[in-house]
């Protein structure tokens, strides 16, 4: 016996019902539930619809569907922190390398000459501060739209533009920058220690346009070789 559309449509209501938010788990968890409630009545055809459910969700345990959307959403992490690598990584080969230590080469140069080296070095910081909690907030509020409005997510799309574990990029103790500030003289007067601000920087700076400019830009690529069904959604 094969469940019905209005069955199938009820185990994508129960998966929401239960907090899965995101197609891609849900579809997945309604096709593991349809196929077991069919074998269960291979085994037991007097078993009603809701009974049959009711069995295997159980078989979840007390946190139901949570440990598979925890596990999925620790895989998708992984998998966008693999591509922010690969196009990290991008920098420090030919061509791009050249526009890497251009960058690094160019902030030394500014830190060691310029008189106003340690409100450069701290405003440079602040302004990247600034702009990851404004890129955040704006994905906040588009991430709530799209709530709202009950259109379909997915969840490595919701990982991509959350950024996965490199939104806190910037979570260097804002204190250990002031400290710099205020000691000028023993780090940012230091060779080896304006080298080494400069590339931390430069390597701010890249990962943060990675992440919010390049990715996003090819999300739907990264998508659809996820989810081949997405492109057919979207259309």
């Amino acid at each position: 016996m094969k469940l019905t559309a209005p069955q199938i449509e009820h185990l994508f209501i129960f998966t929401r019902q239960h907090y899965v938010e995101w197609y891609d788990l849900q579809s997945e968890l309604v096709d593991h539930l349809a196929n077991a409630i069919e074998t269960q009545w291979q085994e037991n055809p007097k078993l009603s619809f809701d009974q049959a459910l009711n069995v295997e969700f159980k078989k979840f345990g007390v946190f139901g569907f949570m440990d598979v959307v925890e596990k999925r959403q620790a895989v998708l992490s992984k998998k966008y922190n693999s591509i922010v690598w690969e196009h990290f990584k991008d920098f420090f080969g030919i061509p791009k390398i050249i526009l890497t230590v251009a960058m690094t080469l160019g902030l030394y140069l500014v830190l060691k000459f310029s008189d106003y080296r340690e409100y450069i070095f701290l405003g440079t910081y602040l302004a990247l501060f600034i702009v990851m909690f404004y890129e955040l907030y704006k994905n906040h509020k588009a991430t709530k739209n799209r709530k709202q409005s009950g259109e379909k997510r997915w969840l490595f799309e919701e990982t991509i533009h959350n950024y996965g574990y490199f939104g806190g990029i910037l979570g260097v103790p804002l204190n250990f920058m002031v400290h710099i500030f205020n000691h000028p003289e023993t780090y940012l007067e230091n060779e080896y220690w304006t080298v080494g601000f400069s590339f931390f920087l430069v390597s701010l700076i890249l990962f943060l346009f990675i992440i919010f400019r390049i990715i996003p830009a090819k999300a739907e690529m990264y998508l659809i070789a996820t989810y081949p069904e997405y492109k057919l959604i979207k259309l």
